[in-house]
């Protein structure tokens, strides 16, 4: 069969299509026919040899994707062949078939579409475990998300609109803010272009915010422990900048606010339950209109490198989707 195949660590240029051979699902697995699968900021990350863990290679890239179910192991009895479905993993999306969790995967409901079947279990997935989870965000809260142009971002918008949240995006350039305006943030902050405390005081009335939800690291998250409200929640999601913050803890001990680490890929090893649980409450509502994942575009598996090196560049509004069939 088809797959995409990384074979050292050096980046989406060195990705090559070849031919594999069918993988064989374990007792708690399924095997799947992929239809869609997404291109993520951490599938880009995992061929560069820049995330925290290093599958031995070669492998096949890919943390999401959706199409139908055609075998299943011994011990699932939660799927069937012939069901359609979405599931999340850490490699192997980017293939004709591939295996995953019975934990990690969801039914589809009646009228959602593949493609967008496979953007929002990590995106949205992500969205929902800081926010709802992790932060316990109350209605009429404020939030500032950075990074709210991109996947996980761009959820944390729809999700916080979704929430009844006030939505401050941050953005890297003018040119995305009628997307994110579009998706439900009531202000938007471009930090390149403008100060991003003089901006987030004016526009909380010198208040601050409730909860700061950050994909980028470095110098911004630092500016944003300065903005928190009395008892807010400040959650690293990733570090796109490629800077690790160091934060000084009077900080938080002042204002009584809370850190709060947010790896759902952890949590998903840990809660399957949890997890089952959220993954479908999400595809309800998409099936309901409720959130509304974005695609940037659609590609064919041969441009699943350039997909990344989009992806890597920052050109990318939501998520690139790979049609695999």
């Amino acid at each position: 069969m088809r797959a995409v195949l990384c074979s050292s660590f050096t980046g989406p240029g060195d990705l090559r299509l070849g031919e594999i051979d069918e993988p064989t699902p374990a007792s708690d697995e399924i095997l799947i026919d992929v239809h869609a699968a997404s291109v993520s900021f951490m599938d880009q990350l995992l061929v560069s040899g820049l995330y925290q863990m290093r599958p031995p290679t070669p492998f096949v890239p890919g943390t999401e994707a959706s199409g139908i179910v055609v075998a299943v192991g011994d011990e699932v009895t939660t799927f069937a062949p012939g069901d359609r479905v979405a599931c999340s993993t850490w490699i192997g999306g980017y293939a004709e078939r591939m295996t995953a969790k019975a934990s990690k995967s969801v039914r589809l409901p009646d009228g959602v579409a593949f493609e967008a079947a496979a953007t929002v279990l990590h995106n949205y997935g992500t969205a929902y475990y800081a926010l709802v989870e992790r932060a316990r965000v109350q209605r009429g809260e404020t939030v500032f998300i950075t990074g709210a142009a991109g996947g996980v971002g761009l959820a944390a918008v729809d999700l916080g609109r979704h929430l009844g949240l006030r939505v401050i995006a941050g953005v890297g350039s003018d040119d995305k803010a009628a997307l994110v305006r579009g998706y439900g943030a009531a202000d938007v902050v471009n930090y390149r272009s403008e100060d991003l405390r003089d901006r987030i005081k004016s526009i909380t009335s010198g208040d601050g915010i409730d909860i700061g939800f950050d994909n980028v690291g470095g110098a911004i998250f630092e500016q944003m422990a300065r903005l928190m409200k009395w008892g807010g929640r400040l959650m690293p999601i990733g570090f796109t900048s490629g800077e690790i913050p160091q934060l000084p803890m009077n900080l938080p001990l002042l204002k009584n606010y809370s850190i709060l680490g947010v790896f759902v890929g952890a949590w998903a090893e840990k809660f399957s339950a949890d997890v089952a649980r959220m993954n479908v409450t999400l595809m309800q509502l998409l099936a309901d209109g409720k959130i509304r994942p974005r695609i940037d575009r659609v590609l064919p598996l041969e441009e699943a490198a350039d997909a990344m090196r989009a992806v890597a560049n920052r050109t990318v509004q939501g998520r690139i989707v790979l049609n695999i069939r």
